[in-house]
């Protein structure tokens, strides 16, 4: 069975969309038929200028989004040349390894900024938009806010925070605006490899889901596809984790740790 979605017609930001998971959402709306706007930090791989260009076949915004001022510049931007806004794809975030004791408090409140602030800022300045064209928000959120993140611990917090504030606005913005999260487990995007320490490392971390692998971006993007569609979904957390991640007791008490 194939599932097929019309959104010709609409316009969607997706936040972090030039690589990794949000390259992987953007491309998905763009084959549906949407107008993509993306937007970064710096140039996307693929080329672009420096203020707004092309990115494939959607539009790049250089921007910052924990900066309120290019926050604002990116929806000037995205209603300059749409005019509209239906769905936005709150998807810039990460973490670097960061153990809390004996690391910068600075580099801990950019990782909250982030994953948590900036979402904010970005629903706060799509809300006219969106609650004139009846649409909805996507935040990507992340499994280890719903578990211990130990060596990423502000950013399990931040996550942890961005997942009750799509709840908080899903019921604040109800009916016109709706609000919803996809927990996001482990991923194999192109810097998978180097994280995990090579191809056999990320083989080794997908056998420890039940569903054999890894989420790939695509995975991520057919979960924002249904949940931008208009619906009766709001304030709900969708996990795409491919079933959670298999303890290690299980394989002491198999016999096989050892």
């Amino acid at each position: 069975m194939r599932i097929s979605y019309d959104y010709a017609g609409s316009v969607v930001l997706v936040t972090g969309g030039t690589r990794g998971i949000g390259a992987g959402i953007a491309a998905a709306f763009l084959a549906a038929g949407a107008e993509v706007v993306v937007c970064g930090r710096g140039e996307p791989p693929a080329g672009g200028s420096a203020d707004a260009g092309s990115c494939g076949s959607a539009t790049f915004v250089a921007a910052d989004v924990r900066d309120p001022e290019d926050v604002d510049r990116l929806f000037w931007e995205v209603e300059r040349r749409h005019g509209r806004l239906d769905t936005v794809v709150n998807n810039a975030g990460g973490s670097p390894y960061a153990p809390l004791a004996g690391t910068s408090p600075r580099l801990h409140a950019r990782i909250v900024e982030l994953n948590l602030t900036a979402p904010l800022l970005v629903a706060q300045r799509a809300h006219p938009l969106l609650h004139a064209s009846g649409g909805s928000i996507v935040m990507i959120g992340s499994s280890s806010g719903t578990r211990p993140s130990p060596g990423t611990s502000a950013y399990g917090a931040a996550k942890a925070g961005l997942h009750h504030l799509a709840a908080c606005l899903a019921a604040e913005w109800a009916p016109h605006v709706r609000v919803n999260t996809v927990v996001v487990g482990l991923a194999e995007t192109e810097s998978a490899a180097g994280h995990y320490g090579g191809p056999e490392g990320v083989r080794r971390m997908g056998a420890a889901i039940p569903a054999g692998r890894m989420a790939l971006p695509e995975d991520v993007a057919g979960a924002c596809l249904w949940l931008a569609a208009p619906g009766y979904v709001t304030g709900a957390e969708v996990l795409l984790n491919g079933g959670g991640e298999i303890p290690a007791w299980r394989e002491i008490a198999s016999g096989h740790g050892g």
